[in-house]
């Protein structure tokens, strides 16, 4: 059997949770205006994206794919990430609810062919610091979430702009998987319009503008070598 990966994370007094993750979801199609949503699955769909038989969706991923990481292998050069918040359920209690940046990597040339697939394609890459939830429960939709793509910013916006962890927590709850090992990565909001997103380096920061905290990762893609044997 399997051993779920292990994450840790430090958090603002100084402590440190970890949790092994046996059940990894992504959100998809999870903006808070499902109007704007279905226009964007309808450009999405000229562009050869399948579209999903419903909106929001959610992925299940496979749970190693939940990292840790300053590198992202990659076997071609139409990979790239999003910005996106991730939960993770530590315990039982309200405050075992953590909040972190993520970054959803997805293999762009496959996502024609399978959303699922894309995003089976590459890792969901989690920072090492985390918020518990119920401290930041209060301003949700004040905090700030950015990408990088290279020195490029290609995403700017705020949690109101997606499902809330609320909305989140009380799917997990209904599904019966509001359990310790859960991680729930938000989706994504807007990317900049002409923005290059296939970049040798990503960061993703989701900031406190009340406390001026934030929480960070980045990491560089390293295009693996191409097959060459018969």
């Amino acid at each position: 059997m399997t051993t779920p990966p292990e994450l840790r994370f430090r958090l603002p007094d100084g402590a440190e949770a970890a949790v092994s993750v046996h059940t990894l979801l992504n959100g998809g199609y999870a903006g808070r205006n499902q109007e704007d949503v279905a226009a964007h699955v309808a450009e999405l769909a000229e562009l050869g994206v399948p579209a999903p038989d419903s909106t929001p969706a959610v992925y299940p991923i496979a749970p190693y794919l939940a990292m840790q990481t300053d590198e992202v292998p990659a076997q071609h050069g139409r990979t790239s990430g999003e910005a996106e918040w991730a939960l993770l359920v530590t315990g039982s209690r309200p405050e075992d609810v953590l909040l972190t940046a993520a970054c959803d990597h997805t293999d762009r040339a496959l996502e024609v062919h399978g959303v699922a697939w894309s995003k089976n394609a590459g890792p969901d890459v989690l920072a090492r610091n985390a918020w518990r939830l119920t401290d930041v429960a209060d301003r949700i939709d004040t905090l700030t979430l950015r990408a990088w793509a290279g020195e490029t910013l290609i995403q700017d916006g705020t949690l109101a702009e997606l499902l809330s962890p609320q909305y989140w927590l009380e799917f997990l709850t209904g599904h019966g998987l509001r359990t310790e090992g859960v991680a729930l990565l938000s989706g994504t909001i807007p990317m900049r319009p002409g923005a290059d997103q296939f970049a040798g380096q990503w960061r993703v920061e989701l900031g406190d503008p009340e406390t001026g905290a934030s929480i960070g990762l980045g990491y560089r893609v390293r295009r693996l070598p191409e097959f060459t044997g018969k």
